[in-house]
């Protein structure tokens, strides 16, 4: 079970986690489309150099790629990029939706823009990549061929176990690929495609810089996913449908909003009656779930530190 020979189109692959997947897919064998149109954080500006930058690299080591520099929030930019792997290669075999950008900002500061920004790289990104490529799947699936295809996409602990504040847009939108992920497995796997999804947490990228407790660990570089990915397109893998936490050694299979403690009764609910139930549930404190993701436990103490830090950086 291996990826030679396979092509595998890796969106946002110029820098971080997704240059990581590129090279360690290229170095595995596989031909690698890199799509990166070379923005900032943000989303803003543009440099067809940076991903032109890691086709050079992938070409000197002796493997194949080719650069691609449009927009996954582009519906005809996601069809382009599909349409250059099967020209360039001669078909597509996997896709890995990681393309994403941010604005970072509390919700009575955040712009239409900002929000519409995000989740369009985010969210609409990976649906629409993923159309043109099951689009193209479809038509070699009714044309007889039987061939293993792949997507994997890219949620966050942000959106699934820790949503961060300042992250509307970009937990919302992690949390859709999440679901879609499901959806798409259910709905793609009578044509032979897999679709799964790998949550990176506290790994070190442009979009991480300033979360507490993500610098300094060298198993939090971004290639600590790469192997996972590369195991997830690799022809024959049985895996489908799932959601993947990974941090640093440990993979963890997620199951979504899993259902908690409950309150029951046998008629309609009153206020009061629910005044009386519902707080006397074991009920989730997500400051505590925050403080774990970061790696500390929250005493009282601990609670006020984190209260501060997100009151200053939201209203910086």
């Amino acid at each position: 079970m291996d990826v030679r020979g396979r092509t595998v189109l890796v969106t946002g692959a110029g820098r971080g986690i997704g240059r990581a997947e590129a090279l360690h897919l290229a170095a595995a064998g596989a031909n690698v489309v890199v799509n990166d149109p070379g923005v900032e954080v943000d989303g803003s500006g543009g440099d067809a150099a940076v991903a032109a930058a890691v086709v050079e690299e992938i070409r000197a080591a002796g493997g194949r790629a080719v650069a691609d520099t449009g927009s996954v929030a582009v519906w005809g930019d996601a069809r382009a990029m599909v349409e250059r792997a099967v020209e360039t290669f001669g078909d597509l075999h996997a896709v890995v939706n990681n393309a994403a950008v941010e604005a970072n900002r509390g919700i009575e500061r955040l712009t239409e823009a900002e929000f519409d920004d995000v989740v369009a790289v985010k969210l609409k990104g990976t649906a629409a990549v993923t159309h043109w490529a099951a689009a193209h799947w479809r038509e070699r699936h009714a044309a007889g061929q039987r061939v293993d295809r792949a997507i994997v996409n890219t949620a966050s602990g942000s959106g699934l176990s820790n949503p961060l504040p300042g992250h509307t847009n970009y937990a919302a939108a992690s949390a859709g690929v999440a679901a879609m992920t499901v959806v798409h497995a259910l709905e793609l796997g009578r044509r032979g495609v897999r679709v799964n999804c790998v949550s990176p947490s506290m790994v070190r990228t442009r979009l991480t810089r300033g979360v507490p407790g993500v610098d300094g660990a060298p198993a939090r570089d971004p290639d600590v996913v790469a192997p996972l990915v590369a195991y997830l397109v690799a022809d024959g893998c049985p895996l489908t449908g799932q959601v993947l936490s990974v941090r640093v050694g440990r993979i963890t299979v997620q199951h979504g909003w899993s259902a908690g403690a409950r309150a029951v009764t046998d008629g309609r609910w009153t206020v009061p009656e629910l005044a009386a139930e519902l707080p006397a549930l074991p009920l989730p404190d997500p400051f505590a779930a925050l403080a774990a993701a970061l790696g500390g436990a929250l005493g009282d103490a601990g609670r006020a530190r984190l209260e501060a830090m997100i009151a200053a950086g939201l209203d910086a």
